[in-house]
């Protein structure tokens, strides 16, 4: 018999800056692999989209120690054993709620930090011996740019199915488990269970000065690194 299934209460879960950064990701992503599908022209657009995602993933790490409550990766990154339980039970009839990220999208939020960083960097110094090369592939040999190109071709196709599943595992929640994560993630209101409301209502406030500071320096370093030739020519 599948157990009801608790009242719930929306409570604030996502501060603005994860919002912001969501959605912006999303864009960001989007438009990279299009105009790379495209080429030509269009890469120069690959390269502006590849820079504005380096500036929201180096955000992301920052806000990830001095963000919101359920932003900091101490809030969602569980232990293996925990993630195990928590991939079970969602094969299960019930429906363990969780305030933030969930331990199996906590560790999703680390694998996309990851690849997409290291995604960027392959593009920081690649050469693809057509007509663009990145900012600072003038700092290693031609050999290593194109090996650098040839992992960022590689490593798109990974990056992509990641997003995939991802997507996936939002329409798991909805259509199976019939907990919308999409919404929250526009209105930072995440639907609890009463008790988890008020623990989420007590948890730590995001400050929007430091938010705003942080992602200035992450733009700065990117555009920086971007510059770096003509700041530093010799």
């Amino acid at each position: 018999m599948t157990p009801p299934a608790p009242a719930l209460v929306a409570a604030p879960v996502w501060d603005i800056f994860v919002r912001l950064f969501h959605w912006s990701l999303a864009t960001l992503v989007v438009i990279a692999v299009v105009t790379g599908k495209v080429g030509g022209n269009a890469i120069q657009w690959h390269m502006v989209a590849g820079g504005g995602i380096l500036a929201l993933v180096l955000f992301r790490v920052m806000w990830g120690f001095a963000g919101g409550e359920y932003a900091r990766f101490i809030s969602f990154v569980a232990s293996p054993a925990r993630t195990l339980r928590f991939a079970r039970g969602l094969i299960g009839r019930g429906h363990e709620y969780v305030i933030g990220h969930n331990p199996l999208g906590g560790w999703m939020v680390l694998a996309m930090l990851a690849l997409f960083t290291t995604q960027a960097v392959f593009g920081l110094f690649s050469n693809d011996e057509i007509m663009t090369t990145g900012p600072l592939a003038r700092y290693v040999s031609d050999e290593t740019s194109i090996a650098f190109m040839s992992r960022h071709r590689i490593l798109a196709p990974v990056l992509i199915v990641l997003v995939a599943l991802h997507i996936a595992a939002v329409l798991y929640h909805l259509f199976v488990k019939n907990e919308n994560l999409v919404r929250p993630m526009l209105n930072g209101r995440k639907s609890l269970p009463a008790a988890l409301a008020a623990e989420a209502r007590d948890g730590r406030k995001a400050s929007i000065a430091l938010g705003v500071t942080l992602l200035a320096v992450a733009i700065a370093v990117v555009v920086t690194v971007f510059q770096w030739s003509k700041l530093f020519p010799g």
